[in-house]
């Protein structure tokens, strides 16, 4: 079993930036994809980017791409999201995830922290 919790969500105003954390509370944390989702009112979740075990991106969303970068660290078992030049149509609610492939199955989930971005 693997817990995630994330932390730094809050809210900003359009253009500023935020870093999301994700620690995972197991030691094979590194084993896993990690991908950042979120979900805005009224929408499907849909996956933000995901990165492999050794570091490399293996998806970003187009909407993001140039703007959201994520990063781990496995020594620390943590995910990080930094997100800048923000504009109100990011606003969700933002969760890590661990799971087997980018494209699925994501075994475990945070709760994810709410991202509110103010015009």
């Amino acid at each position: 079993q693997v817990q995630l919790v994330e932390s730094g969500g809050g809210l900003v105003q359009a253009g500023d930036s935020l870093r999301l954390s994700c620690a995972a509370t197991r030691r094979s944390f590194s084993t896993y994809v990690m991908g950042w989702f979120r979900q805005a009112p009224g929408k499907e979740r849909e996956l933000v980017t995901a990165i492999n075990w050794n570091g490399r991106t293996t998806y970003d969303l187009g909407s993001v791409r140039g703007r959201f970068t994520m990063s781990r660290d496995n020594a620390k078992n943590a995910v990080y999201l930094q997100m800048n030049s923000l504009n109100p149509e990011d606003t969700a609610v933002y969760s890590c995830a661990a799971g087997v492939s980018t494209d699925g199955p994501w075994n475990y989930w945070g709760q994810g922290p709410q991202v509110t971005v103010s015009s």
